[in-house]
């Protein structure tokens, strides 16, 4: 027996990866025909491939205006697609496949949302489900916004709708790019009118965007032509049409200062938010809001059932909708809201998930019952079974209330989720929330820089000198009064996005230049850069008494480069024990101070033997997960702990009320990688610095430290030589440092070639080494060597903005050889102590 769990349909043409392309489901432009051969054409493959048992995915091609199909690829196993299937049918697929694996038929498989219905059932939607991709293109600038066949987003965010236009706004929303859905492309910050004929003729994440704003203006006279230079189906584009039409009705009225509330009604059925009605009729959001009320028209929850409706859904996962009837009860009051972190994107990923689902998991092992709301498909926490009731809706305050005001309950977590939920706290309690945990006014604190600088000199706690301007004119002075170089970054962001060093005023004006917003709402957080420095992670648990700290992490890269790019290494691997004593006595001061109950997190620098904090942020990091899962006790699990009453004291975690816990790494020596994905975007160039560019993270277990690290290059597939030529590079300030690091390369049977400074160095230590030729010097050049794979592994750091510059082509292609490079001459450090044990040691499986 098969069964086809779900049709996917591109809304891009064949030539942009399916991955990057807005997809939905149900296929929405075939006939019943066309769909049929097509459904018969997947299990006559399945059948001819031998796939006996399990998930498969096949894609086809079709021609839109002829019935030619072609069949792109199969996959004998759960892919990408699959995953994005399971959320948006509510069907299993990996769990039914392990099912079937085991030795069970299709019709012995119970379908475990309705729990009386077999698998062998084909799920029947009465919704849309529209995914869009997330792009950060913008952390990639030499690499263009072109799309092609190569997959460049970096997560995605799915809706449900009844239908498909109102699911296309809300996953447009969720995907948070500040986005009110469907939007005219001038709309968009950086777009004008130029812009859209340009964009409507090229594979661009923005094109859909583009496709409207001419639709809008010129109305179903375009839609053909717009049809042709896009790809778009026809049918597509009608419902933009429709929504069009309905967004002019709306601007009408605005005008004639009344509103219509059958308009209203058909608004909110295509998906528009009260923000999107309220700039199309010149009202305020609350007047939206108000008039709504006042006519009825509320969000309601309809179940992803798998069968339409036929059967009651046993398993609540729920999407809402408007102008129905509504399927389900409130939870109540007893219940606890987790808002977690939506789309993945870099700088916010899977660890924030992993805290909401722990959390969870925490609170129903505890007996209360708990409400998920989020928007990412490719998450553990949109698994159905993980909550009491799964909310698949945008992560924005007008969802997220309406969540509030429909379960009846008030209690929301917001620690969890990054900086989307936390962006929320002030809306929310405006509107009645009650935020688990730390108050909202500690989180402001903590947040507000001015409160903040106070609260540390109170607690005589050292931090670089800063400023904070609030006008793109202040900030030079900001910037002397600070003392260059200084670290110029925008407040209110994960990831170090728009973040930068400047060295000089010339490059401090040409930062301002590429138009960054600098104002009282955005402010332009100015801060001494520490060069030299070494940065730390401590993160911890407090219920506003006592600290336990899961762990201090120690990153291997100096200060400049983001945290979640460094490797950091669990226990702090060079550091006096008095330093680690004001760290823990900083730390506990803080969390008394800031009555912190739950999570706290402080990022701190040491120069010189002197202790800096350069923030502390009372969420869940996304260090989180590694700390727990290297010292064997689940943070999260604590934090929901105190959330529930219970303090540190008796959870065993610390002796005596005001005390300090502290866990330690059960392997030894733990280290987390930073991932990165630069060969998915042409002309990169390489070079890490405070804005957060890795798309992921692995660990490394060991007994050593050298053990240790070895395993988590190989797990983010730098795979360390150990035997060959290396190649030096530094800037002045690292060649004493790059000394014993070159000895040691050479007692381990490396040649050395070096650049004509770094050799002269070198030969003054007693180093002999081959000189070799910079790019701009003639040829042959070290990207030469790199090129004809006469090189094993590339020490190169720069210092300075022309430095890294002239250096871009040697890491560039040493990137594109899959040649190991490494920028700091810490991380060479940690390299050789890796390579000495690739050379000298077996690996061995050890029991946790």
């Amino acid at each position: 027996n098969a069964i086809i769990v779900c049709s996917i349909e591109n809304i891009d043409p064949m030539g942009v990866h399916t991955g990057d392309s807005i997809t939905i489901a149900p296929i929405q432009t075939l006939s019943d025909s066309q769909y049929q051969k097509m459904r018969t054409a997947a299990i006559d493959i399945l059948r001819a491939v031998g796939v006996d048992c399990g998930g498969s995915n096949v894609q086809f091609a079709l021609e839109p205006d002829s019935d030619r199909m072609i069949i792109i690829e199969m996959n004998p196993r759960v892919s990408r697609s699959s995953a994005l299937a399971s959320k948006a049918t509510g069907f299993p697929i990996a769990r039914c496949s392990a099912k079937l694996a085991v030795g069970l038929t299709l019709d012995e498989v119970l379908n475990e949302i309705t729990g009386v219905t077999a698998s062998c059932f084909e799920p029947a939607l009465d919704y849309c489900a529209v995914k869009v991709p997330r792009f950060e293109l913008e952390k990639f600038p030499m690499s263009g916004d072109a799309l092609g066949t190569q997959m460049r987003s970096v997560g995605e965010s799915l809706a449900l709708g009844r239908t498909a236009i109102e699911a296309l706004n809300k996953a447009l929303r969720a995907t948070e790019r500040s986005l009110e859905g469907l939007v005219a492309l001038e709309e968009v910050r950086g777009y004008g009118v130029d812009d859209v004929e340009t964009i409507l003729g090229c594979a661009h994440p923005l094109r859909i965007l583009a496709a409207y704003s001419v639709l809008k203006r010129f109305g179903s006279e375009r839609l053909e032509d717009v049809s042709r230079k896009t790809g778009y189906d026809r049918w597509f584009l009608a419902q933009m049409l429709r929504q069009a039409a309905v967004e002019k009705e709306l601007h009408l009225q605005g005008q004639m200062d009344g509103f219509d509330g059958d308009t209203i009604l058909q608004a909110k059925r295509m998906g528009l938010s009260d923000s999107r009605i309220a700039d199309l009729t010149g009202r305020s959001v609350e007047g939206v809001l108000r008039f709504r009320k006042s006519a009825g028209i509320e969000a309601v929850a309809h179940y992803v059932d798998t069968c339409a409706g036929e059967f009651p859904a046993r398993t609540p996962y729920c999407y809402t909708t408007y102008g129905e009837e509504d399927e389900g009860e409130s939870l109540g009051s007893d219940a606890v809201i987790i808002v977690a972190s939506g789309p993945n994107r870099i700088g916010q990923g899977l660890e924030f998930d992993t805290c909401c689902t722990l959390a969870s998991l925490a609170y129903r092992k505890l007996g209360r019952k708990t409400i998920m709301v989020n928007s990412n498909p490719e998450t553990v926490s949109t698994d159905f079974n993980i909550s009491d009731r799964l909310y698949l809706e945008p992560l924005t305050v007008e969802h997220v209330q309406r969540i509030l005001e429909r379960e009846r309950t008030a209690d929301i977590v917001l620690q969890l989720g990054g900086q989307t939920p936390l962006n929320m706290v002030e809306a929310l309690v405006a509107k009645g929330a009650r935020v688990v945990g730390t108050s909202p006014e500690s989180l402001q604190t903590a947040d507000d820089r001015g409160r903040f600088s106070a609260l540390l000199s109170q607690l005589n706690l050292r931090q670089s000198a800063n400023r904070t301007a609030t006008d793109a004119l202040e900030v030079p002075k900001c910037a002397r009064e600070a003392g260059y170089p200084v670290l110029l970054r925008p407040s209110h962001v994960l990831g170090g996005r728009s973040m930068v060093i400047a060295y000089t005023e010339e490059e401090l004006v040409g930062f301002l230049a590429t138009g960054i917003t600098v104002s009282p709402e955005s402010p332009l957080l100015v801060d001494h850069f520490l060069e030299d420095a070494f940065e730390y992670d401590l993160d911890a648990v407090s219920d506003g008494k006592s600290l336990y700290i899961g762990g201090i992490l120690q990153h291997i890269e100096a200060a400049g480069i983001h945290s979640g790019d460094s490797a950091a290494v669990f226990p702090p691997y060079k550091s006096s024990p008095e330093i680690l004593d004001q760290m823990r006595a900083g730390a506990l001061a803080l969390a008394r101070s800031l009555q912190v109950k739950g999570f706290m997190n402080i990022q701190f620098a040491v120069q010189d033997g002197r202790l800096y904090i350069i923030e502390v942020n009372p969420r869940a990091s996304r260090t989180v997960p590694f700390i727990s899962k290297t010292s064997g006790v689940d943070l999260v699990e604590v934090a929901v702990r105190i959330w529930q009453g219970e303090d540190l004291v008796s959870q065993g975690l610390v002796q005596q009320e005001g005390g300090i816990g502290e866990g330690r790494c059960i392997t030894g020596w733990a280290i987390k990688e930073a991932v990165f994905s630069f060969d998915r975007f042409a002309n990169v160039d390489p070079q890490l610095g405070p804005e957060m560019r890795s798309t992921g993270e692995v660990v490394g277990l060991g007994a050593t430290f050298g053990e240790a690290f070895a395993k988590s290059q190989i797990g983010a597939g730098n795979h360390l030589p150990v035997r060959g030529r290396v190649c030096i590079s530094v800037n002045k300030r690292d060649r004493n440092t790059i000394v014993p690091i070159a000895r040691d390369l050479q007692e381990l049977g490396f040649a050395l070639a070096a650049t004509r400074g770094t050799a002269r160095d070198l030969f003054d230590a007693g180093i002999l080494c081959e000189t070799v030729l910079k790019v701009h010097e003639g040829h042959p050049n070290l990207v030469d060597h790199i090129r004809h794979q006469r090189i094993a592994l590339v020490i190169n750091t720069p210092m300075g903005v022309k430095a890294r510059q002239s250096d871009d082509d040697l890491r560039t292609e040493a990137m594109r050889m899959n040649i190991p490079y490494t920028t700091t001459t810490s991380a060479a450090a940690a390299a050789v102590q890796a390579i000495r044990y690739l050379k000298s040691q077996q690996f061995s499986v050890v029991p946790l």
